[in-house]
């Protein structure tokens, strides 16, 4: 009876929704930017990252649920039920968020003031720097002011929400043709002018900014002068729209056309969330609600002053010690610095690259390399998002223009990356690449690259994260260089796959989901479940952005249930409760925010003291295991195993930058035991990479 396996079931009380989960991830971020060990203005970045989480969050998430919440159909019930309760505790969330938020903002600029750093309004400018910003006005900000009045024919179809609005009541009036009051829009010309305006100061070492709000409320009067009202009075308004598309493919019209229309459609979205600034009137307030056709399920707020926090992420920089992170040089490792040919190295020996600890360019070096090379015959890769001006992008065209067979999946619904894929496309497509933009109802997420050699064993690469020199400044990822034949093969195979979904795949080494990835992992905690039987050794380590598919949290139930152990190191949504007895108890879950973003997917299974490695693209959410083609390798180089462990060791150790997810679902701070020093990952491994 003792060997018995016990099987968990899942119910409210052991499994934390998806949506719950994710504002629970993200209020951790305004925790971050509370942290006073944290510099003055990598806090205020961390509000922007909130707030542009935020605004992400209600397109896509909030949006479908929604969506849910206002079907007709008889069949989706209990999903409705469902779904409104979701609504009603994210409104809940976001109140009690964003009144934090809006404390811990006013506490930083506080503190900047201490540092000489000033934030002017249109209210305490004084007459020197009021005369200043009139004139920076009229040179600078007027020619890209085009306010939208408000009457009855107005078309506001095109209002979009990537965009913050001033809200305008005008009364008072001069002219006996003019109604009392007027109402218009003004959206801020961020794009062209930014979010903050540096004011000139004779102080030495004081540095004044004013929001591009405040000057454009400065000069009301300057931009309605042909309404000649005598009172002006402008507040925020700014609203998250529907993100979701409808492709509708027309083989006459292209793919190319249906996502471009589509994307053109999505700017006229439902809102799903409008926020509003504080002591709007509420004659305006009534006048929005209505002409944007606000109901009961849109989530209604009145927040602070200033919204579009994201721009808080681009706070001018300044040069006071103390104000930002020192910066960490990233490490070119020895093969470049040498200029040694990567393609005959790895022949020799696989290798990893760790970003953004270690250069991306050594990616970029290769395909470069490969694109010149007379013992390359053909590239295939695929890219899921890329960097404007990508070199990446640059080196395959190259590829092409020198005569090699160049293949590159661009998917083309990377969702906000649509526009910018189609001009990649359109890009390699010029250069003669064979551009495949993927299968119908399946995104292609993994990243890989297969290289085929002449007279030399193929190369192929695996990423846990977008071949884009943007992200692999920010985002920790893991690289997989190799020439094995038992992965480089399979990697083929992938982009056989790809090209002929109908086909017959198998994959030995390879996990590829929606193939067999959910089963090979489910036989692998299985075999940690069994071993624990035996008496052999078990255990799980796991380093994830996400972990919500329900199967999955009954499987590492399970094995916790039965005794085995399992550290979870995910950044984001976690539907795990851990510590609950005789379900999870042997269950742990941190999670690190710092100034990296935590990104590569790296697992390992303990299989009775010979352990097994993976890493790749493929997080454990329904979408990742089922609806999309992703990729998770094998690492059979003990070298490369070893840094894997320690890169995950090094995250559990962490009681600097982590938090430990409780038996509520929520988290508290992972500190250092008495007398022990704070144990910072990302440091730690920064100075591991410098000095390897």
């Amino acid at each position: 009876m003792e060997n018995k396996v016990k099987r968990i079931k899942l119910s409210k009380s052991n499994y934390v929704e998806r949506d719950v989960s994710w504002n629970y991830f993200n209020y951790r971020i305004i925790k971050e930017a509370e942290d006073k060990n944290v510099p003055l203005l990598e806090r205020l970045s961390f509000l922007g990252i909130y707030s542009n989480n935020q605004d992400e969050y209600y397109k896509v998430r909030v949006a479908q649920l929604k969506r849910i919440a206002e079907s007709v159909s008889k069949s989706f019930k209990d999903d409705k039920a469902l779904a409104k309760k979701e609504l009603e505790e994210i409104f809940h969330l976001t109140e009690e968020y964003r009144k934090e938020f809006n404390v811990a903002l006013k506490e930083i600029f506080a503190e900047l003031e201490e540092k000489g750093v000033f934030l002017l309004n249109e209210n305490n400018v004084s007459k020197s720097q009021k005369e200043y910003l009139k004139d920076y006005f009229l040179k600078n900000i007027a020619l890209y002011i085009n306010p939208l009045v408000i009457s009855k024919k107005a078309n506001l179809s095109s209002v979009n929400d990537t965009h913050i609005y001033l809200a305008v009541k005008m009364e008072g009036k001069k002219e006996s043709y003019l109604d009392d009051v007027t109402y218009a829009l003004i959206p801020l010309p961020v794009h062209f002018c930014g979010r903050f305006i540096s004011v000139p100061s004779s102080e030495k070492d004081k540095y004044y900014f004013i929001y591009l709000d405040d000057v454009i409320r400065l000069n009301l009067d300057y931009i309605f002068k042909d309404l000649p009202y005598k009172k002006y009075e402008a507040y925020a308004f700014k609203f998250s729209k529907d993100a979701e598309m409808e492709v509708e493919s027309d083989p006459e019209e292209g793919i190319l056309k249906s996502i471009s229309e589509a994307v053109k459609e999505r700017k006229k979205g439902i809102p799903v969330r409008v926020v509003f600034g504080e002591n709007i009137p509420k004659d305006l307030y009534s006048k929005l609600i209505k002409k944007f056709e606000i109901d009961d399920l849109d989530i209604v707020s009145i927040g602070g002053k200033y919204h579009n926090n994201k721009d808080l992420m681009k706070f001018p920089r300044l040069n006071i010690k103390g104000l930002n992170y020192e910066p960490w040089e990233r490490k070119e490792i020895k093969e470049v610095i040498n200029g040694d040919s990567l393609l005959s190295k790895i022949q020799d020996k696989d290798m990893l690259i760790h970003v953004p600890y270690q250069s991306f360019n050594s990616f970029v070096e290769l395909l470069q390399e490969a694109s010149i090379s007379p013992l390359v015959s053909e590239i295939r890769a695929t890219i899921y998002r890329a960097a404007s001006n990508s070199r990446v992008v640059a080196a395959l065209s190259n590829a092409a223009r020198n005569g090699k067979k160049v293949t590159a999946m661009v998917e083309l619904l990377a969702r906000f990356d649509e526009s910018s894929n189609i001009l990649i496309s359109q890009t390699l497509k010029d250069n003669g690449v064979n551009v495949l933009t993927g299968q119908e109802g399946f995104k292609i997420h993994g990243k890989i690259v297969y290289i085929k050699l002449k007279n030399m064993k193929d190369i192929a690469v695996i990423s846990t994260g977008n071949f884009h020199e943007g992200n692999a400044k920010q985002y920790t990822d893991c690289l997989l260089f190799t020439s094995n034949p038992k992965i480089v093969n399979e990697v083929k195979c992938v982009f056989d796959l790809i090209m002929m979904p109908y086909d017959k795949h198998n994959f030995r080494n390879l996990l590829v989901s929606p193939l067999h990835m959910e089963q090979v992992f489910e036989k692998l905690i299985k075999n940690e479940i069994k071993n624990n039987k035996l008496g052999l050794p078990s255990g799980i380590k796991i380093k994830i952005n996400h972990i919500t598919d329900k199967k999955m949290v009954k499987l590492l139930y399970n094995a916790s249930s039965n005794g085995v152990k399992i550290d979870l190191l995910i950044r984001g949504n976690s539907s795990i409760i851990p510590g609950i007895k005789d379900v999870s108890e042997n269950i742990t879950v941190h999670g690190i925010i710092d100034r990296y973003l935590e990104h590569s997917r790296i697992f390992i299974f303990t299989n009775g003291g010979n352990p097994l490695y993976f890493m790749g693209s493929a997080d454990w959410m329904p979408r990742n295991l089922y609806n999309r083609i992703e990729v998770v390798t094998p690492i059979y180089d003990p070298e490369i195993q070893k840094e894997l462990e320690m890169i995950v060791d090094f995250g559990l150790k962490d009681t600097a930058k982590s938090i430990i997810v409780t038996n509520d679902g929520k988290y508290v701070k992972n500190k250092p035991a008495e007398n022990n020093l704070p144990f910072r990952s990302q440091e730690e491994l920064y100075n591991y990479y410098k000095n390897k």
